[in-house]
Order: structure tokens, then sequence, then C-alpha cells
């Protein structure tokens, strides 16, 4: 008698959110990161230097920030364009596929002005 395995997907059924049992996983493998909702809510205001991201993330740590930038790039997330200037100059900007994340970044926030506790 021959065995069959099912996969973890084939197993489980989907869910009213998802289409596809993984896909908020997915998701939160690349926005779920502590930081990374900031770096996006910064980037939709436009192209951002390295500095810039710093100050206005708040008290990230350089390495962090360095971190979850490549990340996003990694994911096809950002962009990160290289100016020839003296001193050199980067940018990180939205893709498309990162500029998808607008809905979502504006669900987080009405969910957060709606339930924002000023003792936390």
């Amino acid at each position: 008698m021959k065995s069959t395995t099912l996969s973890a997907s084939a197993q489980t059924p989907s869910s009213p959110l998802e289409k596809k049992v993984g896909c908020i996983a997915s998701a939160m493998q690349i926005i779920g990161n502590k930081w990374t909702a900031l770096i996006l809510r910064d980037l939709f205001e436009g192209p951002r230097r390295f500095c810039e991201l710093e100050q206005s993330v708040g008290s990230i740590n350089p390495r962090t920030l360095s971190q979850r930038l490549d990340d996003l790039e990694a994911h096809g997330i950002i962009i990160k364009e290289r100016f020839a200037e003296v001193p050199p100059r980067i940018e990180y900007t939205l893709t498309d596929k990162g500029r998808d994340l607008l809905p979502i970044l504006q669900q987080m926030a009405a969910w957060g002005d709606k339930h924002y506790d000023s003792n936390c």
C-alpha cells in the first residue's frame, strides 16, 4: 500500500481572509518586523535618505534600519538608488509592489486611531 502525504496547504481549508493558506504569513514575513511599517509610512511621502529615515522613524538602531531596508529591497518593496556625487547620496523609494501596501497601512492607522490608548 502506497502512503501519500499532503502539504500543509492541502490539509488546511482556506479561511474567509485568505484565498490560499499562508498568504498572511507571507505578508508578515515582509512587513511584520518591528519598525518596518514606520519605514514604509515615511517612504509613502516620497524618496528618503538613510539619515532622514533614521530621524523620522525614531529610536531605531542604524544597524536595524539597514537590515530592514535590505529586507525590503530583497522583497522588491523598495529600490535603493545611488547617485554619483561627493559625498555619495543614496535614496530609498517604494516600488509599485511597495505602493500596493498603502491600503494595509491606512487600515492599520485607522485601527490605531480607533483604539488609541494614551497610556501605552
